[in-house]
C-alpha cells in the first residue's frame, strides 16, 4: 500500500530485513530526508561519512550501500530513477532558517519532522544523524563551494531500497525552500515486504 507523506511533514515506521522500501516523488522537485535506526539497538544509526568511505563516492546511487557508524551494512539501493541524492548536508532545522534564511518567524523543518515522528520509537533529537537525502541536488565547485541546485527529479521517479538489518526509518517531505524549487510537495512511500 502507497502511504502518502504531505508537504512538510515525516512519517516513521519500521522495516524487517529483507523488506524494500520504495520511496517516490509524485509531483516531480521534491526532497526527502531519510535517517536509519537499527531496531535492535537504536545507537547504531546510519552514517554520511562511513557510507561516503565505504562507497568512495559522494554521489549515492543505485548499488550502493547506506553504512552505519558500526560499518555495517544498512541499506541496499536496488534501484535510483533519478540518480541524484545528497548525503553532506544535515536536515534543515529551525536553525537553518534563521542562520541561511534569515527567518526569526517559526518554520517547519525536517529535523523537527524526524526526531518527533522518531519519538514513539525512543529516538531523541540529539540521536538524529546527518540525513540520506533523496532527491537533494547538491552541487560541488571546483574551490569547494556548495550550492543547492533544484532537484532533478520528475514525476513518478523512486528509490527502491532494501534493508540490510531490520530497521527504524524515519521519512520526510522536506520543508527547505531551496531545496525542493520554492514549491512544497509531497512524497510517497510503499514497503514491499520480504516473502517469508
Amino acid at each position: 500500500m502507497i502511504e502518502t507523506i504531505a508537504r512538510q511533514t515525516g512519517a516513521a515506521f519500521k522495516l524487517n530485513k529483507g523488506d524494500k522500501l520504495k520511496v517516490m516523488d509524485p509531483q516531480g522537485e521534491q526532497v526527502s530526508d531519510m535517517v536509519l535506526f537499527n531496531a535492535e539497538d537504536k545507537r547504531e544509526k546510519l552514517s554520511s561519512g562511513k557510507t561516503l568511505d565505504f562507497e568512495e563516492t559522494i554521489l549515492i546511487t543505485k548499488g550502493h550501500h547506506l553504512w552505519s557508524n558500526r560499518s555495517h551494512k544498512m541499506m541496499h539501493i536496488l534501484e535510483d530513477t533519478n540518480g541524484r541524492n545528497d548525503f553532506l548536508l544535515a536536515p534543515c532545522s529551525p536553525e537553518t532558517f534563521q542562520i541561511m534564511y534569515q527567518n526569526p518567524e517559526y518554520h517547519p523543518s525536517c529535523f523537527e519532522n524526524l526526531y518527533t515522528n522518531l519519538a514513539k520509537y525512543g529516538v531523541e533529537p540529539d540521536d538524529v544523524p546527518t540525513a540520506f537525502n533523496i532527491f537533494m541536488n547538491v552541487q560541488f565547485a571546483a574551490d569547494g563551494r556548495l550550492t543547492v541546485a533544484p532537484p532533478t527529479s520528475k514525476a513518478g521517479d523512486y528509490l527502491l531500497l532494501e534493508a540490510k538489518m531490520d530497521l527504524i526509518v524515519g521519512l520526510t517531505a522536506c520543508s527547505a525552500e531551496q531545496s525542493n524549487n520554492y514549491s512544497f510537495k509531497p512524497i510517497q512511500y510503499e514497503v514491499i515486504q520480504a516473502q517469508k
